[in-house]
Parts: structure tokens; sequence; C-alpha cells
């Protein structure tokens, strides 16, 4: 993903050399995005029907959620507006108002992304009706993340970038401490002013070489294990990625054109490999594809991410769990951050630590995200009740403290998760506040349910003439393979 985007950027700027190696795997995992990755693919110019096609992608419209409140619940994190403002208010003030008079309908009905998913339908959002929701619909892609890396290879290659085939044995430093150059198997040499590292969870030079150090987060995200597998494809091709609790964290299921993907996330102090290997495969859906894929890892980051000549991207940066599909996105924020920091000849302490100031804000925004999913639960067992009584982070606490009291969120300068994710979470995961804004009361309950009413009524109109996921999918980006 950097080598395309510094590719397509730099226009021959600079010289650009990619150094990998087909005998080292790849995670692989990552099938899942969110809204946000449409403005990388817009930076290196795919074009989105060509892009689906190689990566066997379908579209999404947010997260299911099984059994994390409690079992037997479930709700969707929908992207997107919710229902529409009503002069100074949101619309879950008011929503809030009729669920505590006993009126109010679920709270999926007021967004079209959540009420699409629901009924397994997908269109793009059409740009001439921003008056309808129709025009609000916000998505996100469902893909093979090894396909996607296939195919931006070719477009760095195609933009000058040179890639060089090779294991890196050794790593040579200046004497002010900057990386020099690494070292091949081969015995080459390749020196550089500046390194990226995209060597995942063994950090080979911001790590090995440079001791960064890492923040450990795993007493706030105690999962530490997963297990990938795919499975044949069966219908309906849904338009979201499901979550399901299990007893000790939880499955991924993301469907794709050719194959869904399936994962379990567990903590190794509450399940033995043996019985997660054996839960996961319980709990497919369709036929066993492939071995399965075991990795370890621990919840955190580095304690910088770019640390003197070198800037880490992706695992080698650090590690949050794909339960919000952020992992991608993650890679996306830093290679467009350092793109727009990026050093002259002579590299500058100001610029490296507003880098990692951004980089501190984002991870940690979106850490307290995931922190809520799990500690937000009425789940029975040791792992959940850890959850649940919990330390929280003080960013994380003064969210919730906020929101019980009367529903009130604020988005914090650039955070990643929008207002409505979190309303979307908060509701979805059983956090119904005491009360609601108080100006709510301006308006009687005739005229609240009415204006409720309105936005379920048209949300559910427009779904019943979208196409199914499917369909539209087959018609749009239908993949060779498929077709």
């Amino acid at each position: 993903m950097t080598a395309a985007l510094f590719g397509k950027l730099f226009q021959g700027l600079y010289d650009i050399e990619l150094v990998e190696s087909e005998a080292i795997g790849t995670v692989g995992v990552g099938e899942a995005t969110i809204p946000a990755i449409k403005k990388y693919n817009e930076l290196v110019q795919l074009d989105e029907v060509e892009f689906m096609q190689r990566t066997q992608g379908t579209f999404k419209l947010g997260v299911q959620f099984v059994d994390w409140w409690r079992p037997g619940h479930s709700y969707i994190h929908g992207f997107g507006v919710i229902g529409q403002d009503w002069e100074w208010l949101r619309c879950h003030h008011y929503w809030l108002q009729a669920h505590h008079r006993g009126r109010a309908r679920d709270f999926a009905d007021y967004s079209i992304n959540t009420a699409a998913a629901v009924a397994n339908k997908f269109m793009h959002a059409r740009t001439d009706m921003a008056e309808s929701p129709i025009g609000h619909i916000a998505h996100a892609f469902q893909f093979d993340a090894t396909l996607y890396a296939r195919y931006l290879r070719s477009l760095a290659e195609q933009h000058g970038v040179r890639r060089t085939e090779g294991k890196i044995v050794d790593v040579a430093q200046h004497e002010s401490g900057d990386i020099a150059s690494v070292t091949l198997e081969d015995g080459r040499i390749l020196a550089a002013d500046f390194f990226i590292d995209c060597s995942g969870f063994r950090g080979l030079l911001i790590e090995q070489t440079l001791d960064t150090g890492y923040e450990d987060w795993s007493h706030w995200l105690p999962c530490d294990r997963a297990i990938a597998v795919p499975c044949s494809r069966v219908a309906p091709l849904t338009p979201y990625t499901r979550a399901t609790a299990r007893e000790a964290g939880w499955q991924w299921r993301i469907p794709l054109q050719h194959r869904t993907g399936n994962g379990l996330v567990y903590s190794s102090k509450h399940m033995d490999e043996n019985e997660a290997e054996k839960l996961l495969l319980d709990n497919l859906d369709g036929e066993q594809l492939a071995n399965t894929n075991k990795l370890r890892f621990l919840a955190g980051k580095r304690r910088k991410m770019w640390n003197r000549n070198c800037v880490a991207i992706g695992l080698a940066a650090g590690f949050l769990e794909p339960i919000e599909s952020t992992s991608i996105h993650l890679v996306q924020a830093a290679a467009i951050r350092l793109v727009r920091l990026f050093p002259d000849g002579a590299t500058d302490r100001a610029t490296i630590d507003e880098f990692n100031r951004q980089s501190d804000f984002e991870w940690e925004r979106v850490r307290d995200f995931l922190i809520l999913h799990y500690w937000a639960n009425e789940r029975e067992g040791p792992f959940w009740e850890h959850c649940r009584t919990m330390e929280l982070p003080a960013t994380l606490q003064n969210k919730i403290d906020l929101w019980c009291s009367n529903g009130r969120i604020f988005r914090e300068n650039d955070e990643l998760f929008s207002e409505e994710s979190w309303i979307e979470v908060f509701i979805g995961q059983g956090l119904v506040p005491r009360s609601q804004d108080p100006l709510v009361a301006i308006k009687s309950d005739a005229q609240i349910e009415q204006f409720l009413g309105n936005i379920a009524a048209t949300i559910g109109r427009c779904v019943e003439v979208m196409p199914p996921h499917d369909e539209y999918v087959s018609k749009y980006c239908r993949s060779e393979e498929m077709a």
C-alpha cells in the first residue's frame, strides 16, 4: 500500500525500492475495511470495478455484532448517518425520548445502512438524491487482502517503484544511530536515506535495530491469539462483516465472491489452541478450503512510530485486533500522514514529533472504541467478567460518563470513529443513557413519534427498491473467476 501510494504521488521525485521476499508469508487475514479506504483508492486512482473484480470484492455497509451484549442479542454498527437532525438536536435524542416512553422502534430502522444490511440489500449512494436516504449510503469493501496486495504491487511497479526480491539478514547504522543500509541474504547491500519498516510483527528496523519500545495494551484488549481459515461461499452474500462473541473471544465472518473468510480471536489465558481451533471449525457455514493459519500477537503499539530515519507502518507499528476492521485503515492513515509530513534532506524534530503525536492520538482513540465492545457486556464466564470489571482508560471513561448522563457524544479533533459509530455501539451494547438532552422536551411526544415514524417509513421504502447485494455485485463487479 505504501509503495503504490508513494509511487503515484511522488512521480519520480525519489528513488523508491521495495524489498520483500516471496519466502516470507503475510498475515493475510485482514479482508474487511471501513469507508475511509475509498480515499486511499482515490489517491492511487484505482478503478472501483476493476479493483473489486481483481480482489473478489463485495460491498460492506457495517459490522454485525452477535451475542456481544448478551447471548441471543445482535445489532449492526452501520456506516453513515442516523436519521436526520431536527433543529438543534441529533436524531438519537428523540429516539431516546421515545425509547424511555416505550414507543421507539428498533434503532436500526433509522439508518439506511443498517436497514439495508439487515435486508441484504445494496446500491451505491445516489449523489443526485441528497434529500433522500439513498443519497447517504456509506460503503466500504470486503476483499481478499492477498489479491489486493498483488494488485497494488503491479500499480507500484507501473509508477516506477523498484521491487527487490530477497531476505534482509543485517542492518547497518551510521554513527548517529540512523539506519544506513540493509544487507540481503545474497550479500547485496542496499543503502538509502529513509526507511519504511513494513516487516510485520518482527519490527526488523523499528524494534530489532532501533530498540524503540512497545506499549502493551493487553490489560485492556486481552485477546492474544487468532486462527484464520477460509471456507466455501454460501448464500446469501451479505453486505456486512459478522463478529460473533464466543467463550473467550470472538469469531469473524467475511463474505467474498469466491469464498468466505473466517477466524477466531481469543485469549490464550482463557482458552487453549486445540479448543479454539475446534470451536472455529465447528462453526463454519461452508466447506473448509485450507489449513488453519495460527497467529500470536500483543495488542499495543510502538512508543514511536517514527524513530530517526525510519517509520513503521502496519504490524511493525503495532496491532489492534480487527473487530472494527481498522487494520488496513491504520496502514492507509500512516502512509497518507507520512506523505503530508514527508521530510526533506534534513529531517527536523518538529516533523517527527508531529507525526508521532497524530499517530498516538489515532491509535489511542481506536483502542478506546475497541475496548468499549468488550467492557459493555452482560455475558457470563471468566473472560467476559474480566472485561466488564477492568479499569478503563480515562479518555474512554469520560466518553462513557458523558453518554450515560444525557446521551451526548462529541468527536474529538480528527479521531477515526464518528459520533454515529459511538452512538450505534453504545446503544447496541445496551448502554442506554439515563436521560436525553433536555431540549427534547420542546417537542411533544406526538411530534417526536411522527418525526421518527417518517424517518423509518422513508428508509423502509428506500430499502424496498434497493437490489439484493448478490445481484448488485454480479452485475457491477463480478470477477472473471465467478463469471
